[in-house]
């Protein structure tokens, strides 16, 4: 019997239990904290590490975890039962978006005024999400893109691994360049004791250099992707997917052969207006998932009323896209369980005590590139960069003091980190939603990164290594 790759449920449920199980022999540690009034946090005290009483994880544990993940804020900044329903109430508004025909209508316009020049959106899709990355850390906000960019990819001849890539590529890669999200550099750099704007010229270039990197990578994927379909990593599922974001919207659209009219411009105004004012909410005006919930609950009513629809129209559809990403949801809730189990069981703690003495004593470049290795393995148990700033700067920003490492060089390796993991991590909600709402297989998307995560380690590693002789 052929071997298949277990869903992205099985994944994650697998880790809950293997962290469960390390719970059980990984020793049970904490640090004091104290509340830090600028970050307004509590923050781990260095030198306080001491071993507490183990709460190993058992049965009914693991099988709270999904549950807890929804509820259990730890150090995000968000809840994900907030992202969830954020989630679920976009694919609300998509459906009624997508039943007027206007997404349909506006898609083939653009493909006629774009033929012979598609690949160019690709770099410009993917400057204006690295643009929010690097400007206030986007994130969850990014799924509310995918089912808007990924039919404009297929319809293009490109596939859906393309449009995953432009959105989470383009905002992962913003986020592992932070020049100014206060989600990252600025929390990092106010627990490490030093002013955000140190070390933000090589920020931008770590920006800059890893962005081409990926544009050159996508645009040369999706090329031969155009060129011989079967080469694409989810060729498989081209028709399923062409059925899915396209030709399903066919048959479901009551202006889907009408052309492109006044109404399904005006909606599509609507529907552009609604992101241009969600991304203002947040980078501006302090907007997170309720206000942002709230918002395309407002777009959506309008936009029914543009259409003309009847009330039982209108909530069925809006129920019917909701649907659509239940799983979607799911799996946001479900990634988290697992640092809920980690948590309970006390484990955080003590791998970063691990971490701590793992860098001490080391020559500046080996401690700068073991910086970076440990904040690698600690963004795959906390992927919230701000949550990982807050637990790791306290203690490991010090300790560059000792060898003669600027701590501006440790806030760097951290966030490049954090932003490299990121793009792959199985316990960071984004990945996990952007695929499902992508349908592309976890295990796929591994196999189409990791050539670029390599040449975005040795990028990094580069520059961190240049700066800390430059000093």
């Amino acid at each position: 019997m052929k071997f298949k790759f277990p869903s992205a449920y099985t994944i994650l449920f697998g880790l809950i239990i293997a962290v469960a199980v390390a719970t059980w022999f990984v020793p049970a540690g904490q640090y004091d904290r104290v509340t830090n009034e600028t970050l307004g946090k509590e923050v781990p005290v260095p030198g306080t590490y001491k071993e507490v009483e183990a709460n190993p994880q058992g049965f009914a544990d693991v099988v709270l975890a999904p549950i807890s993940g929804f509820y259990d804020p730890g150090s995000y900044e968000a809840r994900a039962i907030d992202v969830a329903l954020f989630v679920l109430i976009i694919g609300g508004f998509l459906g009624i978006v997508t039943r007027t025909g206007a997404i349909d209508a506006g898609i083939e316009r653009s493909m006629t005024r774009l033929r012979g020049r598609e690949k160019w959106m690709i770099p410009i899709l993917m400057a204006l999400f690295a643009a929010g990355g690097t400007i206030y850390g986007m994130a969850e906000e990014s799924l509310a893109f995918y089912t808007l960019i990924i039919p404009v990819m297929i319809a293009a001849r490109y596939d859906a691994v393309t449009g995953v890539a432009i959105i989470m590529l383009g905002a992962g890669v913003g986020t592992l360049g932070s020049t100014i999200n206060p989600f990252a550099t600025v929390i990092a750099a106010n627990a490490a004791g030093v002013p955000f704007t140190d070390g933000i010229v090589l920020r931008f270039f770590i920006l800059i250099a890893c962005w081409l990197a990926c544009v050159y990578y996508v645009m040369r994927y999706a090329e031969r992707v155009r060129q011989d379909p079967e080469l694409s990593i989810v060729a498989d599922k081209r028709e399923s997917n062409e059925a899915h974001f396209l030709k399903g919207r066919d048959h479901d659209s009551e202006a889907a052969n009408t052309g492109f009219t006044l109404t399904h411009k005006i909606v599509l105004l609507v529907f552009a207006g609604s992101f241009a004012v969600m991304i203002w909410g947040v980078s501006a005006g302090g907007w997170w998932m309720a206000k942002m919930s709230a918002l395309f609950i407002v777009a959506s009513i309008v936009v029914g009323v543009i259409a003309r629809m009847s009330e039982e129209d209108f909530t069925t559809t809006f129920v019917d896209g909701a649907r659509d990403l239940l799983g979607v949801a799911l799996v946001i809730g479900i990634a988290r369980g697992i640092v809920v189990v980690m948590d309970a069981g006390k484990m955080t703690d003590t791998i970063l005590f691990w971490a701590e003495n793992a860098v001490s004593g080391l020559p500046a470049i080996a401690f700068i590139n073991a910086m970076f290795g440990i904040e690698v393995a600690l963004s795959f148990f906390v992927p919230s960069s701000s949550g990982l700033a807050v637990l790791t700067m306290p203690i490991m920003a010090p300790l560059a003091d000792f060898v003669g490492v600027q701590r501006n060089l440790v806030v760097t390796a951290y966030q490049s980190a954090s932003g490299l993991v990121n793009l792959v991590n199985p316990t960071f909600a984004v990945v996990m939603g952007g695929l499902a709402l992508g349908r592309v297989p976890y295990e796929r998307w591994l196999r189409f990164m990791w050539p670029l995560l390599l040449i975005l380690a040795v990028i990094i590693m580069v520059s961190i290594s240049a700066a800390t002789v430059i000093g």
